[in-house]
């Protein structure tokens, strides 16, 4: 969830709301938390990387709790009629995959608040690889550049190592893996999501894995990405150790607040 929180005269909350990706989990909806505790019923931008179950198990939640999405950033390539072929070759769709490939017929119209002019300095870089060149959802991933006070957080939803050479291919692309100082590692830290070649531009400070307890062995991909980090790391506050690789299976929730000068903070849920 990404929010320039400001306050207004009687105390309120607000200031404009943007998220990346939709899931949730068990015990914790997105569609809830905006709606009863930001108690807000506008998002104001909605980024998918990715048009899998995981990444958008929410979409039709955000509706059902009267949560109206202003501006829908995605990969603009394929129309819904094509997500929807892709989709149905594994099977019927979610109540979510519908909601995504209506949208992706609706949301078309260029916004009149566009990201960069309204989120109060944090800004957004946005790539992605073409249909049909690519006719998968993990090469076919929304890959966001988010920065704020000269911080830059990289999100790639699933992409894989043809996608991420694909990439490679453009020069702003290799320009911008450059100030990256956090990355979200590529399909949950999935050994098919690494790419050597893109550490050849790319020096993050941190990486996080956002994934459940290990159940596969393409999930142990913790050294590879620590091999690639930078030696000095990050603190987190919450444990007061020096990090490299962040795991949600491991921390839990992964706080980042970035301030006004550029200063990280980070919290996790693990207390020890």
């Amino acid at each position: 969830m990404l929010q320039h929180v400001t306050t207004t005269p009687n105390g309120d909350v607000g200031g404009p709301l943007a998220m990346i990706d939709s899931g949730c989990t068990d015990g914790w909806t997105p569609s809830a938390f905006i709606r009863y505790d930001l108690l807000r019923s506008r998002l104001d931008y909605l980024f998918i990387t990715n048009a899998d179950q995981d990444h958008m198990s929410d979409l039709q939640g955000l509706a059902d709790a009267g949560v109206a999405i202003d501006n829908l950033i995605r990969n603009p390539t394929y129309t819904g009629q094509q997500l929807r072929a892709i989709k149905l070759g594994g099977g019927p769709l979610t109540a979510d995959a519908n909601w995504y490939a209506d949208a992706c017929d609706s949301f078309n119209v260029p916004t009149t608040r566009p990201f960069n002019d309204c989120m109060r300095g944090i800004t957004c870089q946005t790539f992605f690889n073409p249909f049909p060149r690519f006719i998968d959802t993990n090469n076919l991933s929304l890959v966001v550049f988010i920065s704020y006070g000269g911080v830059t957080f990289l999100f790639p939803g699933d992409l894989e190592r043809d996608g991420w050479l694909a990439l490679l291919e453009r020069a702003d692309f290799r320009a911008a893996l450059s100030s990256v100082g956090v990355l979200m590692a590529s399909h949950h830290g999935r050994e098919n999501g690494f790419c050597k070649e893109v550490f050849d531009y790319c020096w993050p400070h941190a990486v996080v894995i956002s994934d459940k307890p290990i159940v596969h062995d393409t999930q142990l991909t913790q050294h590879d990405y620590r091999a690639v980090v930078r030696d000095s790391g990050v603190i987190v506050r919450t444990t007061e150790k020096r990090r490299h690789v962040l795991t949600t299976r491991r921390d839990g929730w992964i706080q980042f607040e970035v301030n006004d000068e550029g200063f990280v903070l980070i919290d996790t849920e693990c207390q020890g």
